[in-house]
């Protein structure tokens, strides 16, 4: 009974240990590696942002056809 307690005892210890270990190898990215992040985000939103026009712009006229004008 007592080996079981502790075995559930340990679950939340050691999750709180390699929590503290990951936070402590964690840095704050410099100036450079900001903006390397910064723009490779922007990017995204605008290729993301393109696709969807395209798709949006494509679909328009299919689903009229489609519908028939409705």
């Amino acid at each position: 009974m007592s080996e079981q307690l502790q075995e559930f005892m340990d679950i939340p210890r050691d999750f709180v240990k390699e929590g503290t270990q990951f936070i402590n190898r964690c840095t704050k990215p410099d100036r450079r590696e900001f903006i390397k992040i910064s723009q490779a985000v922007g990017v995204g939103f605008l290729v993301m942002g393109a696709v969807g026009f395209i798709i949006k712009l494509i679909h328009i006229p299919v689903n009229n056809i489609l519908v028939g004008g409705a």
